[in-house]
């Protein structure tokens, strides 16, 4: 049976990407493998569109459902981000870099997480163990994702694995600048103009089980906060409705990655607890916080310890 590599559901660049790299590590194994995702082509996010058009990659199949499926998991290991039916597939593998999630097996398997900014940064290290040399094409989508998920080696959550990782797969790649890699990637990421709200809402967007409590985290990486300054009370209203689907809080973050730091729009059922996490006073529903530009490592953890996960 074909091994379904899936990322995590409202995928980023690295879920898509990751996809795409451990397909192709596992099909030069010996394995049949192709990459999924959960979402349809041409609702992919603007960067996601842009670096499999740059480097001349086929965008991943489309899976929502895994009934059934023999799955292998990149990018993620909860099951609130997974396709439909998890619990029915047979997952054989997870590549993550990532807390460990709730996803549980019957079997033993394949599973690496290692503490880096990227997912791309642990299957460059998984090809290189393989002795399988990374295409080139797959080397561009990989380094795409570093790049994005580190911002630009901006993010806290960046290791010197990530750094070296770059250095490698830009040679593969045939990438001499990626710092302008990076600003094509942003300028296609922060692009608002022509989406509706609930797309820019869900373009990076993720569910979390925090002791009972369900926390929705978003986020929208821009080069400057008065990008969406004509759009705010429309950006609440989705948030709003977003809210009413049974989630406790939901938190968005508008990240300037100019300035280094994010503006949290809050709406939940207990303020004084988000206020508690992050050590700020919610204002007109919002709160700054200088230096947070990781959801992974700057917004999940301190909301986790508040709400005593």
């Amino acid at each position: 049976m074909t091994i379904c590599v899936v990322g995590h559901s409202n995928p980023d660049t690295d879920s898509v990407t990751a996809a795409i790299a451990f397909a192709a590590l596992l099909n030069a194994q010996g394995q049949t493998a192709k990459a999924c995702m959960q979402i349809a082509a041409d609702k992919l996010n603007p960067e996601s569109t842009v670096v499999l058009k740059r480097f001349g990659l086929a965008a991943p199949e489309t899976m929502m459902d895994a009934a059934g499926q023999k799955v292998a998991l990149v990018d993620f290991s909860d099951i609130g981000q997974a396709p439909a039916n998890i619990t029915s597939a047979e997952v054989v593998a997870i590549v993550d870099h990532h807390k460990i999630g709730d996803i549980t097996t019957n079997q033993p398997i394949l599973f690496r997480a290692e503490p880096v900014g990227c997912t791309g940064t642990v299957l460059n290290k998984m090809f290189k163990d393989a002795g399988v040399a990374i295409p080139k094409d797959v080397a561009g989508g990989m380094l795409s994702a570093i790049l994005s998920d580190t911002v630009n080696f901006k993010s806290p959550t960046c290791t010197p694995d990530d750094k070296a990782a770059v250095a490698e797969l830009k040679k593969t790649a045939g990438v001499d600048d990626t710092d302008a890699l990076f600003m094509e990637m942003l300028r296609a990421k922060s692009s608002i103009d022509g989406y509706a709200m609930k797309d820019l809402v869900f373009r990076d967007y993720k569910d979390f089980d925090m002791n009972g409590k369900k926390m929705g985290i978003g986020q929208l990486e821009l080069a400057a906060l008065d990008q969406v300054a004509g759009i705010r009370a429309d950006l609440l209203k989705a948030l709003e409705d977003v809210k009413k689907d049974g989630r406790h809080s939901v938190l968005f973050m508008l990240t300037d990655v100019v300035k280094e730091g994010t503006e949290l729009i809050v709406l939940s059922d207990e303020p004084a607890l988000i206020e508690t996490a992050f050590g700020g006073k919610i204002e007109n529903g919002c709160m700054w916080i200088p230096g947070m530009m990781s959801r992974k490592k700057q917004t999940v953890p301190p909301l986790q310890k508040a709400c005593g996960c």
